[in-house]
């Protein structure tokens, strides 16, 4: 009898250590990956401070530009709320995927001032906006690199939280929903690149 209760009881430790360690993975892998947004974060937040720069460099150059200039400190605005409310809760897919909506939206307003800067000899020669767009271009491989290591740190969260046994326990310790995968979409390129020699 006494050896019998010795064993359930073994049992129920060792139950309740499998359970404390699945709980204990989640909330590793959950932190990790809020973690990793807030890396993206930082350099999100980093591009949109560098953008009225931008815009004041060029507002001289592009003055009939007018539109082009607005959708992006509108796309910027837009962006930059989508980034507060996706910090918010990291692992809401219905925010992460307004995030990326609107950084889709800013990406093509930037690639279209680029693309008309081209067109002022003058701009192009500004040494204030090569620094720019150089530190944009900066920027934008850092929000890359971080957005891989977030969607590998989500991967992983997901991963482990749909495996068994951790999939019985997910949903009572208040892992029910997967988290969303961080993908920006780029503009499509209509042409080719044209080289002139």
């Amino acid at each position: 009898m006494l050896v019998t209760l010795i064993v359930l009881v073994v049992i129920a430790l060792i139950a309740v250590m499998v359970v404390v360690g699945i709980f204990n993975k989640l909330v590793t892998f959950k932190n990790r990956f809020e973690n990793a947004f807030s890396q993206i974060e930082v350099q999100l937040q980093r591009r949109y401070d560098l953008i009225p720069n931008l815009i004041e460099t060029v507002k001289g150059y592009m003055a009939h530009e007018k539109e082009t200039l607005e959708a992006v400190i509108q796309a910027r605005n837009q962006a930059q709320s989508s980034l507060k409310n996706a910090s918010q809760n990291p692992g809401d897919a219905g925010a992460i995927a307004g995030l990326a909506g609107a950084e889709t939206l800013l990406g093509g307003a930037l690639g279209r001032i680029f693309a008309l800067s081209e067109s002022y000899p003058d701009l192009k020669a500004n040494q204030n906006m090569a620094n720019l767009q150089e530190e944009l271009s900066s920027t934008e491989n850092k929000v890359a690199f971080s957005r891989q290591a977030f969607n590998d740190a989500v991967t992983a969260y997901n991963t482990y939280k749909q495996t068994f046994p951790p999939v019985i326990f997910a949903g009572m310790f208040g892992h029910s929903q997967d988290a969303a995968l961080l993908e920006f979409e780029s503009e499509e390129i209509k042409d080719a690149p044209k080289v002139q020699f």
